[in-house]
């Protein structure tokens, strides 16, 4: 039974950050460079995808769309991290931090969702390339990438609800650099909620990533059993290269999230908590653009075609403003 003197707790303090402004000051410009080049990197790809009608293919959509999520994905994190580097009081509020595990959460399970649809568009243009431009038409492509949200956005939901109806009280300082359900979970009060929720938690995300790669994996089963039949060197290699970006994607993301969430009883320091953390929600959407725009040449030359545009645009701007007055 709770005690009636307990305080219940109104926020949550950070001490997994380094307490020298100097070691802050290390740590807070390197990140902000890492933001500021995802956002950028992914908003170009967004913007080109959009502009250049060739590029309005399934394949692209799907980029596009990743990348999309991306910025919300990191957004939804680092900009907390750089204020709390800068800031005396390295806390966040109850409600401000269910809703950062909320969006968190929710992006990056929409991210899973859509690599793995990702897959199965790459797995039906290799194996069914006759009949995939009637299958995988504008439509499916946008009903796809709508139910991946939907499920990213919905499936976090009972489990921010039910750790909202847990007491805290007592200590409130989190040995993490942001709001993710373990470091939450191990801070309620209640013992025996807490470990049914930490329980309950673990398989679901199992259960997420594990069906995931399953599908993942089916599909380039059957990507690899196509291309090994090709006999053709420049056939095998132009098959090859539909999915490598993919795949690498798909193994940084999903790598340090399955060290992150199929841990179970297992523990780590607090170094390699961070370090894991850090993987999967700054490192992997860091090298996202870089795969997507250096190893795509469809990107790359269209990125090459605007930059042309803007650069005639400024060369010729200040001759015409000239003639003008």
């Amino acid at each position: 039974m709770e005690s009636p003197n307990r305080t219940t707790i109104q926020e949550f303090i950070f001490s997994a950050f380094p307490y020298s402004w100097v070691k802050s000051v290390v740590c807070f410009v390197p990140l902000l460079f890492i933001y500021a080049f995802i956002v950028v990197g992914n908003l170009v790809i967004v913007t080109v995808v959009q502009l250049n009608t060739h590029l309005h293919t399934p394949i692209y959509t799907f980029i596009s769309a990743l990348s999309f999520l991306e910025i919300w994905y990191t957004t939804a994190t680092i900009p907390k991290i750089l204020s709390s580097l800068l800031s005396e009081r390295r806390s966040i509020s109850f409600n401000g931090c269910l809703l950062q595990m909320y969006f968190f959460h929710s992006t990056g399970i929409s991210e899973v969702c859509l690599l793995t649809v990702m897959a199965f568009d790459r797995y039906l243009a290799i194996c069914s390339p006759l009949h995939y431009p009637s299958i995988m038409t504008p439509k499916l492509c946008t009903q796809l990438t709508l139910s991946c949200c939907v499920c990213g956005f919905i499936t976090p939901l009972p489990e921010i609800a039910w750790i909202s109806t847990l007491p805290f009280c007592g200590l409130n300082h989190l040995e993490h650099i942001f709001r993710d359900f373990l470091p939450v979970l191990r801070l309620a009060c209640t013992d025996t909620r807490a470990i049914v929720m930490i329980q309950v938690v673990d398989v679901i995300h199992a259960v997420e990533i594990i069906t995931a790669v399953m599908l993942i994996f089916m599909s380039y089963v059957g990507i690899a059993a196509v291309i090994l039949r090709i006999r053709s060197a420049g056939g095998c290699r132009k098959a090859f290269s539909t999915c490598v970006s993919h795949f690498i994607v798909f193994s940084l993301f999903f790598g340090s999230v399955t060290l992150m969430y199929l841990r179970f009883s297992a523990t780590y320091s607090l170094f390699w908590d961070i370090a894991i953390a850090l993987a999967f929600a700054v490192l992997s959407p860091f090298f996202n653009p870089i795969i997507y725009s250096l190893r795509n040449k469809e990107i790359k030359e269209a990125i090459k075609k605007h930059i042309g545009q803007a650069k005639i645009f400024i060369s010729i701007r200040p001759g015409t403003s000239s003639k003008i007055f």
